[in-house]
């Protein structure tokens, strides 16, 4: 099988690859759905997934629909480890030949620990920088937004910044205070999340949105790279029955320099708890920055 389900804590998860299956739509892997048992439905859009590998950036090739959706195309495998762990697994894909693990670790009472290993096994990223995209389609939320602590460039101090981009493709991305990388593309390549900026900016590497009763948040980090967070708010389709769309809350992993067969590693956990304060997603966030 493709697929698991975990319980753990107040969570269960459906983890899988990104085969059909069912009512699931082929492509999308990593959390298939993700329910809090206070909750009546799954945080992610029914046959889609949260925390979606979806791009491998080159700077090259996105007018082809199965370069720019590599990693939803190419094989990937699904292995159980324990009754709170798995691994996703990808062999060098055909145009990048970039191999990637992914394991999934619930990890009680409210949280899923996500690890990401690559590996570019050829010198296929002719601009010199890999870039790496994940997804996460929210299941028609009152709030589209996401919230990070930030602001605008010349603020004395981060503040909480309320981020929700009008539509597809239009200041869809926020980097970094630090973040002053430029990354290159070919001409009259499409139009995408990744190559729009905002120009708020933010201070610490995690946002988080409101889904219902519930607070969703991703923490972000690596030694390796540079992290930026992007939004939608139709990436996920239209939901006919609340009259509305589903955001998509993004993030990307950014490796400027790259060596071939050396190793690169992006850490997040998702959190998924019955609504808080943000002095709350601060403590989370930064008992989780602190552990080793």
């Amino acid at each position: 099988m493709g697929h698991g389900t975990f319980q753990a804590g107040e969570l269960t998860a459906v983890i899988g690859d990104n085969s059909e299956h069912e009512n699931h739509r082929a492509g999308y892997n990593g959390v298939w759905s993700l329910q809090h048992q206070s909750g009546t439905r799954s945080l992610f859009v029914p046959g889609i997934a949260g925390l979606n590998f979806e791009h491998i950036v080159s700077g090259e090739g996105e007018e082809n629909r199965d370069i720019f959706f590599e990693p939803r195309k190419a094989p990937m495998t699904y292995r159980k480890i324990s009754d709170t762990e798995c691994e996703l697994y990808q062999p060098p894909t055909p145009t990048f030949h970039l191999e990637s693990w992914t394991t999934f670790k619930m990890s009680p009472p409210h949280a899923i620990d996500m690890t990401f290993r690559c590996r570019p096994d050829q010198h296929a990223f002719n601009f010199g920088y890999i870039g790496l995209f994940w997804a996460s389609y929210i299941n028609a939320p009152a709030d589209k937004s996401i919230y990070f602590r930030g602001g605008l460039p010349g603020q004395t101090r981060p503040l909480w910044s309320q981020f929700c981009s009008q539509m597809h493709n239009r200041d869809s991305t926020v980097r970094g205070v630090k973040d002053n990388f430029q990354m290159t593309f070919a001409d009259d390549t499409r139009e995408t999340l990744y190559k729009s900026f905002s120009p708020m900016q933010f201070d610490t590497s995690m946002f988080y949105g409101n889904f219902d009763d519930h607070t969703f948040a991703v923490m972000l980090k690596s030694d390796d790279g540079l992290i930026r967070l992007s939004h939608s708010p139709s990436g996920g389709g239209g939901n006919a029955e609340r009259e509305t769309t589903n955001p998509a809350w993004d993030f990307q992993f950014i490796i400027p320099e790259y060596e071939v067969n050396a190793e690169y590693t992006l850490q997040a956990r998702a959190i998924f708890r019955e609504k808080c304060s943000r002095d709350e997603i601060l403590s989370e966030w930064e008992a989780w920055n602190a552990a080793k």
